[in-house]
């Protein structure tokens, strides 16, 4: 037998694998253009990766893989099978999960099922509920923040997630009127409350002084949501009628990329020094894949995760199967990135 013939019996598929290459070579071009600047790669320094990522600390629990399910949906038929897909595979690949806005459960159980997933999910990963900045200075004005607490307590949940949106509220038909700075709400409820709190946007993200003023409340984690992702406010201006979304479509242009939150929290971790009180970070909004998520939370001075929301609500709906292919590829992906990718 011949040395060609030792080969081709040693890997059978050596001869279809070399005919797709020669198939695929012109589609496989890179134009130097496009090279992803963000990262030094390194091919000599590891092997491939085996094992699963590495477990660590966050919001008081133990994650095994570094994503966050952002705050998506809830109240309708089809959100219990979404979040119910969310919450299992948070428990497989060890988690974290933000529910959607829990407002109609703080006066009523009829949509209970939608949100009641800590069996699920387990009792040793972080599942926050979730209302607006809205509801919870209307709980303040009607001398109810008890109310949160009976919230938590029925979803058996950790904590509260708060969403500040004052522009969605303003764009939706029917949105709420926000009376006073959001900030004064966060800080009246944060000096009554025992509640551990998260505090998001929803689509657009935080500015310098936004966050400047986060940074310094004892909540236990801010999430970004910054511009790139779901916006929430030209959701609503697609709901409402043709010459409002003329008049309006601009306001779903401004806000703040992750990348760019990223770097004024780093500036003003460096400036504010001890006065920084919030300690954990969920960089959300426009975090397409795991290289997005790898870059962006080595490249932040803190402890945080990545978040999705419309990229896992695509799989999620579909089937079970199908999200937990995607979240293999994910933690796959961040194992190869952490062995060969140096960011910069």
């Amino acid at each position: 037998m011949n040395t060609s013939e030792n080969i081709s019996a040693s890997d059978p598929t050596a001869a279809e694998r070399k005919q797709d290459h020669i198939q695929l070579a012109f589609q496989s071009q890179v134009e130097s253009m496009h090279i992803d600047r963000r990262f030094s790669y390194e091919p000599l320094l590891s092997a491939h990766p085996t094992g699963d990522l590495s477990p660590f600390s966050f919001l008081g629990k133990t994650l095994r893989t570094p994503i966050w399910v952002s705050s998506m949906t809830g109240g309708t038929e089809k959100a219990f099978q979404i979040n119910s897909n969310l919450a299992r595979a948070c428990r497989q690949f060890g988690m974290g999960m933000g529910l959607g806005s829990c407002r109609s459960l703080l006066y009523g159980n009829e949509r209970l099922q939608d949100f009641d997933f800590r069996n699920i999910i387990g009792n040793d990963l972080p599942f926050y509920a979730n209302i607006g900045i809205a509801q919870l200075e209307i709980l303040q004005q009607q001398n109810a923040f008890q109310k949160i607490d009976e919230l938590t307590d029925k979803l058996q949940a950790d904590g509260i997630i708060i969403h500040v949106n004052p522009l969605q509220e303003w764009l939706q038909p029917e949105g709420d009127k926000i009376t006073q700075a959001p900030i004064d709400t966060i800080r009246r409820f944060l000096d009554t409350t025992t509640q551990k709190v998260i505090i998001k946007e929803v689509g657009q993200g935080f500015g310098k002084e936004s966050l400047r003023a986060l940074m310094q409340l004892p909540v236990e984690a801010i999430e970004f949501a910054a511009h790139g992702g779901t916006n929430f406010s030209k959701m609503e201006l697609l709901r409402g009628d043709q010459q409002k979304l003329e008049v309006y479509r601009q306001i779903a242009q401004i806000g703040h990329s992750a990348e760019e939150m990223v770097s004024i929290f780093n500036e003003l971790k460096e400036e504010l020094g001890d006065k920084v009180q919030c300690q954990q970070y969920i960089i959300s909004g426009g975090v397409k894949h795991f290289l997005d998520g790898y870059y962006l939370t080595e490249k932040i001075n803190a402890v945080a995760v990545y978040g999705q929301a419309s990229g896992l609500l695509k799989y999620a709906e579909q089937s079970y199967e199908v999200l937990e292919q995607y979240l293999t590829y994910q933690a796959e992906g961040l194992k190869l990135a952490k062995a060969f990718f140096k960011v910069r």
